[in-house]
């Protein structure tokens, strides 16, 4: 019985199950969120907001991508409810998903690595330091990370949930 509660009570007029159709909304936050915390230490100088936002951005992710897999691997048959659609035959779901898995994989794990190294590397309260131009770096490549994940994660539950 849990396991067709998963499966076909999403909350979206999708074919997605909860934890897609959560995923998929959630992704849009994390963008907003990331473009706000950036934008908070870039424009305004708020290192100390930023380093807060990223910190509980980060522990979130982490405990709803543990969520969605323990939901995708125990749960729900995400190829079953991508079967109807018209881009599951012929593989371009499976492909789609290879590519968001290539941003998926490496994104968190830059990104517990740049939040790492900043609190190690940055003052209490946080400041500018000969680190900055370091972080600022890896941040950029993590923040590009993020949003393709987001990006190629869209697709996937489009052409995976959407399409008919």
């Amino acid at each position: 019985m849990l396991t067709l509660i998963a499966q076909n009570y999403g909350f979206l007029p999708t074919r997605g199950s909860v934890m897609l159709d959560f995923v998929f909304l959630a992704m849009f936050g994390v963008i907003v969120i990331m473009g706000a915390s950036i934008g908070l230490v870039r424009f305004r100088r708020m290192y100390n907001l930023h380093k807060w936002l990223q910190i509980i951005l980060g522990v979130v992710l982490l405990l709803a991508v543990l969520a969605f897999e323990v939901d995708m691997r125990f749960f729900t048959n995400w190829r079953e409810l991508a079967e109807p659609s018209p881009y599951y035959a012929s593989g371009t779901v499976d492909w789609s998903l290879y590519i968001h898995l290539a941003f998926a994989i490496p994104t968190p794990l830059l990104w517990v690595y740049v939040i790492v190294m900043a609190v190690r590397k940055f003052p209490a309260p946080v400041m500018p330091n000969s680190y900055s131009d370091t972080h600022k770096f890896w941040a950029r490549i993590a923040a590009i990370g993020m949003t393709m994940t987001a990006v190629t994660g869209w697709i996937f539950y489009y052409l995976g949930f959407v399409a008919s």
